[in-house]
């Protein structure tokens, strides 16, 4: 599966946030949504970018702009995770990586020789109709929030 466009519509979804309420995409129109799809909790390169999501998380509330991070991790983990970083935004469920699939981050990895499926760490950006503005392929945790914040202040100004 390839990852979605720039300029098409995001495909709306529902899935279970940490405390197994229903979130759907579409219920969240009428704000800028950073999606960001991330392998696991609690692992080094995900707590570095949800930390550093956190730490921006004013100033893009302040852009209209909503973070979401999706993965495959179940409530529990999303919970224990929320808690130890003292996360502010929606941690949503994909256990069986269907969304995962639909957005095109469900891929073939190459770990030291060792092939699996698994989350490639990709983010778009959607615009307050749902529309894909931005995609960043292979995020980097270190610098992806902050890209996306860069992004946001450019359209705004």
């Amino acid at each position: 599966m390839a990852y979605l466009a720039e300029n098409s519509q995001a495909p709306d979804f529902t899935l279970p946030d940490a405390n197994g309420n229903p979130v759907s995409l579409s219920s969240l129109r009428g704000r800028k949504v950073i999606l960001y799809f991330y392998p696991r909790d609690n692992t080094p390169g995900c707590t570095k970018q949800a930390c550093r999501f956190a730490e921006l998380n004013d100033e893009l509330t302040k852009l209209n702009a909503l973070i979401v991070g999706i993965s495959t991790d179940s409530p529990s983990s999303h919970q224990k995770f929320i808690a130890k970083f003292n996360l502010p935004f929606i941690l949503l469920c994909d256990e069986d990586h269907t969304v995962e699939e639909a957005y095109g981050v469900w891929q073939q990895k190459n770990l030291y020789g060792k092939i699996s499926m698994g989350t490639v760490r990709t983010t778009y950006i959607l615009d307050e109709e749902g529309k894909i503005i931005k995609l960043y392929k292979r995020a980097r945790a270190a610098t992806n929030p902050q890209d996306c914040l860069k992004l946001l202040q450019e359209l705004q100004a």
